[in-house]
């Protein structure tokens, strides 16, 4: 396992490939040049010593002593141990609703990334917790399974989109009977599952599921996010407005928050409605339940003890810049009585 410690040096590389093109561009003036004064034979039979293959092996030369100069800069760290380290925190899952009236623009920038953008500072707030997420709209697919790796967890949220499911639909109860596969760990007592969603469409027994996994001591929240008054759902082709979805009789459906489904759903797996549109009030609600929760004791499996690589790619690098200074100079005395390159 290996670490990229300042990832940003890779721009560098940029350099190089520039001074590769002004190289090959130089050689090409050259020879254009050499055409207009005489023939290109002639030069050939005025220098019949000279090392065609010298410019380029000492470009190469350099452009390699660069790179590995460039890798050390970034600082590779490779894990040399995988351990088992003990760790303390809560289980939670985060059902997000992708259906179709998630992309209307009631909140801005639409409802789909207010919660995408909740789930992600949320899981910012996170310490040794482990997180898992579910998306759905007619039916329900795991996206992450639970893991404590929260940049996977952010990373996998932003491609969630209801193009990602097939069938369309608000389908709550399937998420949460998913969301009972999802806590693996039979003596975890605390286990949250936070439900992010218009409430709109909604399948009528998602109660009885919420309390059907309650026995499983599975916590349901309810996050909310829309407007009372609603809005139109936006058809977008390559980011350009072509519409809005229309009902059978050609008018414009307006999509509105049901929080009245939200409350009950939260009631019956004894957990709380939030109202998600003011971010930062809802993540300080989520953030003092998530303190006052009490935190389990976990087992789990990481390299550690990394070490820094970054000298092996220095020694490297100045290897290749010696190795142009001293072979590939020509004014290197003991180099030329080497004739490495056909130069007498």
């Amino acid at each position: 396992m290996y670490q990229l410690e300042e990832p940003k040096y890779f721009y560098l590389f940029i350099a190089i490939a520039i001074l590769v093109v002004m190289y090959i561009l130089v050689a090409i003036w050259k020879r254009h040049k050499q055409r207009k004064f005489a023939d290109l034979a002639l030069f050939d039979k005025l220098s019949p010593q000279k090392s065609k293959f010298k410019p380029t092996l000492k470009i190469v030369v350099i452009a390699i002593g660069l790179s590995f100069l460039i890798i050390a800069m970034v600082n590779p760290k490779m894990g040399t141990q995988l351990k088992t380290i003990k760790r303390e925190g809560v289980d939670i899952v985060f059902a997000l609703d992708v259906s179709k009236s998630m992309l209307a623009e009631d909140i801005a920038p639409n409802r789909l990334e207010k919660s995408k953008q909740i789930i992600t500072k949320i899981v910012d707030k996170l310490g040794s917790d482990r997180v898992g997420i579910i998306i759905y709209a007619g039916s329900a697919y795991p996206l992450l399974p639970i893991t404590t790796d929260h940049a996977s967890a952010k990373m996998f949220l932003q491609n969630a989109y209801p193009d990602m499911v097939s069938s369309q639909g608000t389908a709550i109860n399937e998420a949460l009977k998913l969301a009972k596969t999802y806590f693996d760990d039979d003596t975890q007592t605390n286990r949250f599952l936070f439900i992010i969603s218009d409430g709109e469409d909604h399948e009528k027994n998602s109660s009885a599921v919420a309390k059907e996994i309650l026995n499983e001591g599975i916590i349901t929240y309810t996050i909310g996010i829309g407007t009372n008054k609603g809005g139109p759902i936006p058809i977008k082709r390559n980011g350009k407005l072509l519409g809005y979805k229309k009902d059978k009789e050609d008018e414009v459906v307006i999509t509105k928050l049901d929080v009245a489904t939200l409350k009950d759903i939260a009631q019956n797996g004894k957990g709380k409605y939030i109202y998600g549109n003011n971010t930062s009030k809802t993540i300080d609600v989520i953030e003092e339940l998530l303190l006052k929760a009490d935190k389990k004791e976990f087992e789990t499996k990481q390299y550690s003890d990394y070490k820094d690589q970054f000298q092996w790619f220095i020694g490297l690098g100045l290897l290749f810049l010696i190795l142009d200074i001293f072979l590939l100079n020509k004014k290197t005395k003991w180099v030329q009585k080497l004739n490495l390159f056909n130069e007498d």
